[in-house]
């Protein structure tokens, strides 16, 4: 009886400590639940790479294999399957903080490149969550522009392969050429950007763009941009999203490549805002409207 009332406490007070460290330290919280969830992977050695005495420092051939671009991949792409395997939790985590603090988030890189030697995750999870979010905005952008559902449809697929997945796969690999001939302190086999680091930049920056335009954004369409694109207020409503937009995107990409160590002169990523900035003064001048623009062309792409 006594121990069955002590038990009970013991895990009262455990649960309130949780949640308390959830809410006065988020970070530390969310990084232990990573750390905790792989604990196994964390205390196997053979997840960091090992040298044999006769190597000279070199990669042992089993370890090697293990840590080459398509092992990862293929280690990636399997646990897509396996739904349990995935911390949606910790993924949120770092939906939340890339509006509020993305330099946290890139923190966990840092942890991930310690304890399994890769820069890029190897958790599909957030590329789930990104997709789902995905699908919802693009469905809601269907209803506010009056699409059937075959209509809607087919601006989904546009959305997600073409937008996000087509468009992705360009601008990571322009990243991964120009950071790997140009940005790295001292060029060699031993540091190189991760082209699947470059491609996890891209979807971190790409998520707060996508909510700004593809979810924020419907509140004001049909009652204040597009009806009103002849309007001041109308336009510059618009336009000034679509200024916050990209450069959350812009930002966000600087910190992702700022995050590795040994890359040099990562601040000419900072560049693009002086252009943006000019052109968002020239859009308002001259009464552009890019939402109504953007509306005009997804009711093209579906017919």
């Amino acid at each position: 009886m006594h121990s069955s009332v002590t038990n009970c406490i013991t895990h009262s007070a455990s649960r309130f400590y949780r949640k308390l460290l959830r809410v006065q330290f988020p970070d530390t919280f969310f990084i232990n639940s990573y750390k905790n969830k792989h604990e196994k992977d964390y205390n196997k050695k053979s997840m960091l790479p090992t040298t044999s005495q006769h190597s000279n420092g070199a990669l042992s051939s089993r370890d090697a294999a293990r840590h080459t671009a398509g092992a990862k991949r293929y280690k990636y792409l399997r646990r897509l399957l396996h739904f349990r395997q995935m911390d949606f939790e910790f993924a949120l985590w770092q939906m939340l903080y890339l509006f509020t603090s993305p330099q946290r988030v890139y923190r966990n890189f840092h942890y991930r490149k310690q304890t399994k030697d890769q820069w890029a995750r190897d958790d599909p999870a957030f590329l789930v969550l990104l997709s789902i979010w995905l699908c919802v905005s693009t469905m809601g952008f269907g209803l506010v522009l009056d699409m059937g559902v075959l209509e809607t449809l087919k601006l989904l697929l546009w959305v997600v392969f073409i937008d996000c997945i087509g468009v992705g796969l360009l601008i990571s690999t322009l990243m991964w050429a120009i950071s790997n001939k140009y940005l790295l302190k001292h060029p060699s086999r031993e540091f190189d950007v991760e082209w699947g680091y470059t491609f996890d930049v891209h979807l971190n920056a790409f998520y707060p763009l996508l909510v700004i335009l593809h979810f924020l954004q419907l509140f004001f369409i049909n009652h204040l941009i597009v009806i009103n694109s002849d309007w001041f207020l109308g336009y510059f409503v618009g336009n000034t999203l679509w200024l916050i937009a990209i450069g959350y995107y812009l930002y966000i990409t600087f910190l992702g490549y700022n995050a590795l160590p040994f890359l040099k002169n990562t601040v000419r990523l900072l560049y693009p805002f002086v252009p943006l900035a000019l052109l968002y003064i020239l859009s308002i001048s001259l009464g552009w409207n890019f939402t109504q623009g953007l509306c005009w062309f997804y009711k093209y792409r579906v017919q």
